[in-house]
């Protein structure tokens, strides 16, 4: 009796014969589905970028953005802002902080829509401001974001801000600092959360000839802060580490940009650029790699996640 519970034997009704053990054909159906499932959870790559403003994922990350979702990877966007102060209209009508950051809340969400991006979530501090907060307070707020979702490439700025914008430089600041606590196991923050090591960092590497072209349509681009003219010049060739092809997915970042309608009185200029620009401005996106566990070398990559597939 134990024998004939443990092994059965019958015949569908094609007359096939069906020995199993412990279980139905079904319950050893569902069995290897589910260790597929898991091997492909376990396989499944993720991207996370972690930017200032609204519009920083379509314009800056666009590209690589809805490349990587399309190929299946689960792409995830953290926003230290909501752009509060980027208003481009006519300044009678600037609605204030809290509408106009609802506003462009509404809009990178439509955006994200457009660029397969799974999660958005906000920091929560006022637009040119961030570099004012506690360092403690943000980079524990990312390291929680990196534990729950575990990505396998970090994007953000990179330390020059890209043209010295105070708000970039904290966000890569505080996203490099965060990384590296977000494998502390020691870390008194989200002690709820394992510890996740992050296995490639990225920072977003624009190149000279990128910075031409934006000049070109927008004109001299130039800060001042704190008594200092700060200015975009560019990377370097010989330092980007990485260059990814997203010349497939132009239509989708344009029809990402178009979503920040507020923004739109300066954005509109891009249309006019031209063939050369165009393809500057879209058909490629430069970073630098600030460091990797699994690769290395002076071979410029072609993909976020070499050493990882």
């Amino acid at each position: 009796m134990l024998l004939a519970h443990f092994l059965r034997t019958f015949t569908d009704e094609k007359g096939a014969i069906f020995n199993y053990t412990n279980g139905s054909v079904q319950d050893q159906k569902d069995l290897r589905l589910a260790e597929e499932e898991g091997k492909n959870m376990a396989n499944q790559l993720k991207l996370m970028c972690i930017l200032a403003h609204p519009d920083d994922e379509s314009l800056g990350n666009g590209g690589i953005l809805a490349k990587y979702a399309a190929e299946g990877v689960e792409t995830y966007l953290v926003t230290a802002t909501r752009g509060e102060r980027g208003w481009f209209g006519v300044e009678s009508e600037y609605p204030g902080l809290e509408a106009l950051g609802k506003i462009r809340e509404a809009e990178l969400l439509a955006a994200a829509g457009v660029l397969g991006i799974r999660r958005v979530d906000f920091l929560d501090y006022l637009d040119g401001d961030l570099d004012q907060a506690h360092p403690a307070e943000v980079i524990a707020k990312i390291v929680g974001y990196v534990r729950r979702v575990k990505p396998d490439v970090v994007v953000t700025f990179g330390p020059d801000g890209a043209y010295g914008h105070p708000d970039h430089i904290a966000i890569c600041q505080f996203t490099t600092a965060a990384i590296v606590e977000a494998a502390n196991p020691t870390s008194l923050n989200y002690r709820d959360l394992a510890p996740h090591s992050v296995s490639k960092l990225y920072y977003m590497a624009p190149t000279q000839q990128l910075g031409v072209a934006y000049q070109v349509v927008f004109g001299d681009l130039v800060m001042h802060v704190d008594g200092v003219e700060r200015r975009g010049i560019g990377w370097h060739e010989w330092v980007i580490t990485t260059r990814i092809d997203t010349k497939d997915y132009r239509q989708n970042v344009w029809e990402a940009v178009l979503c920040h309608q507020s923004q739109l009185p300066v954005y509109r200029q891009l249309e006019h650029a031209s063939k050369e620009y165009q393809e500057e401005l879209w058909d490629t996106q430069t970073y630098y790699r600030a460091f990797s566990l699994v690769n290395g070398g002076r071979r410029v990559e072609d993909d976020l996640f070499e050493g990882l597939r």
